[in-house]
């Protein structure tokens, strides 16, 4: 089932449009419609969908127009786009711009109904990703420069008498770092603090955007 996920509909054939918005919400989910791609940008800004269905030829901005603008947004939910008319090159041009599926009308509800339920997950799972990534971002940007240093040396696996070493300070200072460090990182331990940094580049580490 569809729980608290967001669908968006845009598809200016009113009947299809109404079909998919009670096919989904039969599944579920929270869904709404849009009938162009130029109502949609419309919508409050505060507006989150987990997941869009996207008609390929809509009147005035089509739906690869659509993706295109969307893609200026930091973050795109997955798409799905739908269409009557397609073709090889349509869709190339969608998978290029991140669609999930291409689907042409009339199509199997149950196949649409997995893809969306694929969609939504893909959305959970980067939602997830950008917190976390969001939480490190947080943190790093609490540290002072000596801070960052420490926490490299923990992350390496040096106790706090090579740190001292290291950086030419006092164990004590090396204790005191520390301790802000597990504090801003929000973590209890060194393990932990790994733990969070799994795989966070060089560059981000560095405090590069």
């Amino acid at each position: 089932m569809g729980g608290l996920y967001r669908l968006a509909v845009i598809d200016d054939d009113a009947a299809v449009r109404q079909a998919l918005i009670w096919l989904l919400e039969g599944q579920g989910y929270a869904v709404e419609g849009f009938e162009s791609g130029e109502v949609f940008f419309e919508a409050p800004a505060q507006a989150v969908f987990n997941a869009l269905i996207v008609d390929l030829r809509l009147s005035g901005m089509t739906g690869l127009m659509l993706l295109e603008r969307l893609a200026e947004r930091p973050y795109v939910p997955p798409a799905i786009m739908l269409t009557a008319h397609g073709d090889v090159p349509h869709a190339v041009a969608a998978f290029k711009r991140g669609v999930l599926d291409f689907l042409e009308k009339p199509f199997d509800d149950d196949r649409l109904i997995q893809l969306v339920a694929e969609a939504v997950e893909r959305d959970r799972q980067a939602r997830e990703r950008h917190a976390h990534r969001a939480r490190i971002r947080q943190g790093l940007a609490l540290l002072t420069e000596r801070e960052r240093e420490v926490m490299q040396w923990i992350l390496a696996g040096r106790l706090n008498k090579q740190i001292a070493e290291e950086l030419s300070i006092s164990m004590k200072t090396v204790e005191v770092h520390r301790a802000r460090v597990f504090e801003k990182m929000n973590v209890k331990s060194a393990v932990e603090l790994a733990g969070l940094m799994a795989g966070w580049q060089t560059d981000d580490m560095a405090g590069k955007p």
